[in-house]
């Protein structure tokens, strides 16, 4: 015991002397969750072996455990087409089966968790534990009904909206607004979310509806990819100040969107301008937004608009940014890693480059405390008072 403390302690004071071991074991040692990882999809297209390294994407067994990832939630995302053609609930069921194949074929690797105890106890026995978050509420298809149902396969948070407006709630970047914020039903859903003990997630959905979930919900709640309004002045997507201080009064925490264009002017307005010129270019050729034209587009206009890529330190601004606003116990982690192409900063390319961004935070002078709060502390704070919330009016929701 002596031996292995004194070991310890020997690591501890040569990692204080080496500033990046310290940012690799601080990922390693501290619970790190990441609450928005797009690799469903993936599976849903064509099955992939995540139990090895792999060619393409942004997440596997190896790449998240250099990372020290421990808490990935992956997303059950359903496009927002998907409502009007009646295909979402089936499609978010596809994509669970396919969450529990993956920790199926390797329970030496993942561990399917609810909870945050479930969570903890994987990290404790080496393992991953792969917790789900369903982006769009579609799936619901108007049935309350179902999110007892998609609770029971394991949905821990629902994102209202997606990239148009549902039968839920207005999505931040659609144009049409039919409920200004959230529809008779959305409200009905917040509060059966509470009564559930799922999160509700305010990534996506308009200004009005971010603060008419505030009103109804007794819970914190999360934006779970989301970023700094602060650096992409006047898009609605990221959360405003007074928003993040809102969310933050009642307890809520920002999860930080990793993506370029979440994350600087520069890469927003690039986008911006790509989209334009891609809408414009399908209309003018008869094409289908889906087909392979759309996507040699965006190959084509790369290659003589380069992107703007963020840096590392433009990530972290956000983090501070909130920090600042509201302090340590609201902001967490929230990459989108699948989810945003070839958009990622310099330095953080995928699961395996967390400790750069923990290591700039060690720079910034916080504590550790503070990254533990951060990495996955603050998440687990406010998925257990949803939890416990919902016990308490019942019997039916596990917290353990």
């Amino acid at each position: 015991m002596l031996l292995h403390a004194a070991a310890q302690a020997a690591e501890s004071a040569e990692n204080a002397a080496d500033p990046a071991a310290a940012a690799v074991e601080a990922a390693r040692d501290y619970l790190l969750a990441d609450t928005h990882i797009d690799v469903p999809e993936r599976l849903e297209g064509e099955w992939a072996d995540l139990t090895r390294r792999a060619e393409g994407g942004d997440f596997d067994y190896e790449r998240a455990r250099q990372g020290g990832l421990d808490l990935p939630f992956m997303s059950i995302y359903t496009p927002s087409e998907s409502e009007a053609e009646g295909t979402s609930f089936a499609l978010a069921n596809r994509l669970i089966d396919r969450v529990e194949a993956l920790a199926g074929r390797a329970p030496d690797k993942f561990a399917l968790v609810r909870t945050p105890d479930q969570a903890l106890a994987a990290k404790r026995r080496g393992l991953i534990g792969l917790a789900m978050g369903m982006e769009n509420g579609s799936p619901l298809e108007g049935k309350l009904e179902n999110l007892a149902f998609f609770r029971d396969r394991g949905i821990s948070y629902i994102t209202l909206a997606h990239a148009l407006s549902n039968h839920i709630a207005d999505s931040s970047y659609d144009e049409k607004r039919p409920w200004n914020g959230l529809s008779p039903f959305g409200r009905e859903v917040v509060a059966e979310m509470n009564r559930q003990g799922i999160l509700v997630d305010v990534s996506h959905v308009s200004d009005a509806a971010f603060y008419q979930v505030l009103e109804l919900s007794r819970v914190p709640v999360i934006a779970s990819h989301s970023s700094a309004r602060h650096f992409t002045p006047g898009w609605e997507r990221n959360m405003s100040d007074e928003m993040i201080r809102a969310l933050a009064a009642q307890g809520g925490v920002i999860m930080i969107n990793f993506g370029s264009s979440f994350l600087t002017e520069p890469a927003w307005q690039w986008f911006e301008r790509m989209v334009a010129a891609r809408k414009a270019f399908l209309a003018e050729n008869g094409f289908d937004e889906h087909g392979t034209e759309a996507g040699q587009f965006l190959e084509d206009y790369r290659e003589t608009h380069p992107f703007p890529f963020a840096t590392l330190d433009d990530l972290v601004a956000h983090f501070t940014h909130v920090i600042d606003l509201v302090g340590v116990a609201h902001v967490g982690i929230g990459s989108d890693f699948d989810g945003v192409g070839d958009s990622l900063p310099d330095g953080m390319k995928d699961v395996s480059f967390y400790p750069n961004l923990v290591g700039k935070l060690l720079e910034k002078g916080y504590s550790a405390a503070d990254i533990e709060a951060i990495l996955g502390g603050n998440l687990m704070r406010v998925w257990r008072a949803a939890l416990e919330h919902a016990a308490a009016l019942g019997p039916g929701v596990s917290t353990g």
